[in-house]
C-alpha cells in the first residue's frame, strides 16, 4: 500500500521535472484514477466510445503535461483528476451533440450524489454549463461539486484540499446542488 507522502514526494519531484517521477507515479495511482473514471461514466450511455481505462490515459496526459501545475498532495492531485475527467467528457459529449445537430444530449442521473433530485437525469452538458456558471460566482462551491459528484471524494477530504472546515464544505455542498438545480431547470 502507497502512503500518502509517497505520493507528495513523488508529485514534488514531478513538479521539480524530475525524471521518471511521472512514470513512478503512474501505477501508484491508477487504481484511484481508474474508480473516479469509473464513476464518471457510470451514467453514460451504453457503449460509450471512451472506457474508463482511455478516460485515465487521457485525463493523467493532460494532469504531467500541465505547465507549473502545483500538486500539494495526493487529494489535491485526484481532485484536479476529477476536474479534468470532467473536461473531458463535457467536450465529448459537445461534440457529439453537435454532430447530431443538439439532438440526443447526454443525460446523466442525478443520484443521492446531488440529493434532491433522486432518479432525474440531467444533460451532461447542461450540468457543465451550470457548474460553470456557479464557478464564476463561487469557485469554492463549484470545487466541492466537483470532486464530490464527479470523484466521490469524501466530504473531509474535500476540506482538507481546500484547506477549509468540514462544516464549510457541507454547507457549501447544500447551497451548491440546490443552486444548480434551479438554474438547470430555468434552462430546460
Amino acid at each position: 500500500m502507497t502512503t500518502s507522502s509517497e505520493v507528495t514526494q513523488l508529485l514534488e519531484k514531478m513538479r521539480s521535472g524530475e525524471s521518471g517521477a511521472s512514470d513512478a507515479l503512474i501505477p501508484l495511482l491508477y487504481k484511484e484514477l481508474r474508480a473516479i473514471a469509473a464513476r464518471c461514466l457510470k451514467s453514460e450511455r451504453h457503449g460509450h466510445t471512451l472506457q474508463p481505462t482511455a478516460l485515465v490515459h487521457e485525463a493523467f496526459l493532460k494532469l504531467v503535461d500541465q505547465r507549473n501545475a502545483d500538486y500539494r498532495s495526493r487529494g489535491h492531485f485526484m481532485a484536479i483528476a476529477a476536474m479534468v475527467m470532467r473536461r473531458i467528457l463535457v467536450s465529448h459529449a459537445e461534440k457529439r451533440n453537435a454532430a447530431k445537430r443538439g439532438g440526443g444530449a447526454q443525460r446523466i442521473p442525478l443520484d443521492d450524489d446531488l440529493g434532491a433530485a433522486e432518479g432525474r437525469n440531467i444533460d451532461l452538458v447542461a450540468l457543465d454549463e451550470a457548474l460553470t456558471k456557479l464557478a464564476q460566482r463561487d469557485e469554492r462551491k463549484a470545487k466541492v461539486v466537483e470532486q464530490r459528484f464527479f470523484a466521490g471524494i469524501e466530504m473531509s477530504q474535500i476540506a482538507e484540499n481546500l484547506g477549509v472546515s468540514l462544516a464549510t464544505v457541507k454547507r457549501d455542498w447544500e447551497f451548491a446542488r440546490t443552486w444548480l438545480m434551479r438554474e438547470i431547470d430555468a434552462n430546460e
